[in-house]
């Protein structure tokens, strides 16, 4: 049985899904009640508990002989490298609680970078924390997130500008989030791939200023880039919520994508494309909130 982490986002979603279609017995973990019951609406069994609670993970686990893993984060964390250890090492514990021979990790790219990256430290992490264990470890580590320019849509939509933290022609490895988890489902059911690490990206590189022409040429208006100047980037991230710790590592690993430090590693490292493109993506986001609204 296969226990999915994160099964109410996008990719672990994805996971979930594409691992039912194939007749595999799941259960996928959220924070939530109110999510596990919009999980056992698409038939997938749901079990509640926080990635905080050794518990609950001890009891959600049981029964299961794979795990696909994520490190949950929200820019709010007071420690966030700390938190992150703690969440690994209720992870370990379930594991091996529960005797779950094959772990398979949303990593990313970058990860391979012991220090100086921030946020991306908790891949490095993840990709470190079973390594004593005995059990298949499989780590997959993705581009840049579609996904991540989704909260720029409505303000895009009503200002007609897209805020960023990158140059405007910056370039960026991108992929789409549901790209990512049908791999990891394939990854998962042993369907043909015996790598220990990949690295996985979508067809192109694209920019910002590609992803407000994206967003533009979807909206019917024309977007442009706002980027925020570096002197701004703590206020607009305290504005979001974000705490002084998040703030630091957001800003950690946003220094170190722009100065070129981090980026695939490639030699050694087996590779894969998605197919999705970024306007078929946000074409099918925009879709689905249209219907929800609808609903």
């Amino acid at each position: 049985m296969h226990i999915v982490l994160g099964a109410t986002g996008s990719v672990g979603g994805t996971v979930a899904t594409q691992l039912v279609t194939k007749g595999e017995a799941v259960v996928g973990i959220t924070h939530s009640k109110e999510k596990a019951a919009s999980l056992k609406e698409k038939g997938i069994n749901a079990a509640v508990a926080d990635a905080k609670d050794l518990t609950a993970l001890r009891t959600a686990f049981r029964g299961g002989t794979s795990l696909f893993a994520i490190t949950p984060e929200t820019g709010q964390e007071e420690d966030v490298l700390a938190e992150t250890q703690q969440i690994l090492d209720n992870y370990k514990d379930a594991v091996q609680h529960a005797g779950i021979e094959k772990i398979v990790g949303i990593s990313s790219v970058g990860a391979q970078i012991e220090k100086g990256t921030g946020n991306l430290l908790m891949s490095n992490m993840l990709e470190h924390a079973f390594e004593d264990l005995s059990i298949t470890q499989i780590f997959i580590r993705p581009a840049y997130y579609f996904s991540n320019w989704l909260p720029y849509l409505e303000v895009a939509k009503e200002k007609g500008v897209l805020p960023s933290f990158f140059p405007a022609d910056f370039s960026i490895p991108m992929i789409a989030p549901t790209d990512v988890g049908e791999f990891a489902a394939k990854v998962l059911t042993g369907d043909g791939h015996k790598s220990t690490v990949y690295e996985i990206e979508g067809p192109r590189p694209y920019t910002p200023q590609d992803v407000a022409n994206v967003f533009g040429k979807l909206l019917n208006k024309p977007v442009k880039v706002q980027v925020i100047p570096k002197a701004e980037w703590g206020k607009t991230l305290e504005g979001l919520h974000f705490s002084p710790d998040g703030i630091k590592n957001f800003i950690e690993m946003t220094e170190a994508v722009i100065d070129g430090r981090v980026k695939a590693e490639r030699n050694g490292i087996e590779q894969v494309k998605g197919n999705t493109t970024l306007e078929a993506y946000i074409k099918n986001e925009i879709a689905e909130k249209e219907a929800h609204a609808l609903a």
